[in-house]
């Protein structure tokens, strides 16, 4: 494919997207990012628009747990919280809360056995055989965006999270993002400070957690090919970002731009269907973006072939003296694929093709009604779909350096994105459609 882009040049557009600073919805440097990625397309001969997204925008300011003894520890406001300048009140574990409590519930990453998820998958591309013993640490607990509902229902006036199951130490944890508004304050601790807290319980104390919440303009980057059939292949990511994250989602826009340019430099007629190519905003709040595009070309959407959707190119970390060290192998990847025979087929060539190890072609369904994407919201559209996506347990905090990204993988990945969209050539949306 000689219309790539190298690893290198990928890795500089993340580098450059990095550098401008914490991407959350409605931040200046994912304004920026809107704004570079249009003239990024629009260089490479595409027709841009940008489409207006509002979204909820929560911006943090102090975060500070301070108890009558003097002893004190700063933390992250929870975000969509209420904000508290002053919250006292009693401190206590959520076992032994009465209401009216600022309530302390630890949070640990839930363990996820390869082998388990094997028996899900439709099929894998596992030459070096690691599922059999790999176990992953994704980045939620088990009640994923619901940490503070369990607080809510004992009666809590506050909410303190101890980050104490994470393999590392760190207080940077940007969950939940559903941009759903919790009634009461909510702050993250780091692990070494939970723990210290967690001994002196119960006490008395004051949770300070400010907070900004309002809404605001931010717009999806929307970039177009003709091709050879009236149908249409979306390829898609998001620009935002819980912070400077590069593998979240800098890789995916990288993915995204490197697409664009391998088929804006294939002449209209070898392009197997019209081609959109869409970086949506609002990811961080409730796939905003994606939601605002479904609504906004709804109409369109029964002549679409398919939805390919990347998120994340990934490595894999282990956990050494409380900080994070990448391994040189890339997270777990998921494909999570329509159940369309000739499309699964599709993406599991592609996948030994590309040698992109450490993968698994998933039903759409699997983990929940619809899949863990930016893009979720096209599978109960009845979209066809092709969703990549890896979920390290750094992938909404601020660890997400470029350290951290598959560099290796890049190329890859682009390639078979490449390989699936060409692989539609002569399909049509009927007879990929399947229900929901």
């Amino acid at each position: 494919m000689e219309h790539m882009p190298s690893a290198a040049e990928m890795l500089g557009w993340i580098e450059t997207v990095v550098g401008q600073g914490i991407r959350r919805p409605g931040y200046p440097a994912d304004a920026w990012t809107e704004q570079w990625l249009a003239e990024r397309l629009s260089g490479f001969g595409l027709e841009v628009s940008l489409e207006p997204v509002e979204v909820r925008r929560w911006q943090p300011g102090t975060g500070l747990l301070r108890l009558d003894d003097g002893t004190s520890w700063t933390g992250l406001p929870l975000p969509f919280t209420a904000p508290a300048r002053s919250l006292r009140g009693r401190i206590a574990r959520l076992a032994d809360a009465r209401p009216g409590d600022i309530v302390v519930d630890e949070l640990t990453f839930t363990e996820l056995p390869q082998s388990f998820v094997r028996t899900l998958a439709t099929s894998a591309y596992d030459p070096e055989g690691s599922f059999d013993t790999l176990v992953q640490t994704i980045p939620f607990g088990p009640r994923m965006m619901e940490v503070v509902e369990p607080a809510l229902a004992a009666g809590a006036a506050g909410f303190v999270g101890a980050l104490t199951g994470l393999p590392w130490d760190t207080r940077d944890y940007y969950v939940p993002y559903d941009a759903i508004e919790r009634p009461i304050p909510g702050l993250w601790l780091s692990g070494t400070d939970a723990r210290r807290l967690l001994a002196r319980l119960p006490c008395e104390g004051e949770l300070i957690a400010e907070s900004t919440l309002d809404t605001v303009t931010t717009h999806n980057v929307v970039a177009t090919l003709p091709g050879a059939s009236p149908h249409t292949v979306i390829v898609a990511s998001h620009h935002d970002a819980p912070w400077a994250s590069a593998v979240e989602d800098a890789s995916g826009l990288a993915l995204v731009l490197a697409t664009a340019r391998h088929w804006a430099r294939v002449p209209a007629r070898e392009r197997p269907h019209n081609l959109t190519f869409l970086l949506t905003s609002g990811h961080m709040a409730h796939a905003a973006g994606t939601r605002a595009f479904i609504d906004r070309h709804r109409p369109e959407l029964a002549n679409v072939v398919l939805q390919l959707h990347l998120e994340h190119a990934a490595l894999r970390c282990e956990a050494v003296d409380g900080k994070l060290v990448p391994t040189t192998d890339p997270e777990v990847r998921w494909w999570f694929t329509t159940r369309a025979p000739q499309l699964e087929k599709l993406v599991a060539t592609t996948l030994e093709a590309e040698d992109l190890r450490r993968s698994f072609v998933l039903p759409p369904d699997v983990f929940s009604p619809m899949p863990p994407t930016d893009g979720a919201f096209f599978h109960p559209e009845g979209v066809p779909l092709v969703h990549f996506l890896s979920a390290p347990m750094y992938l909404f905090d601020s660890a997400d350096t470029i350290d951290k990204v598959d560099v290796a993988g890049l190329e890859p990945l682009a390639r078979a994105a490449v390989r699936i969209v060409a692989g539609t050539a002569g399909w049509t949306p009927a007879e990929l459609r399947v229900a929901p």
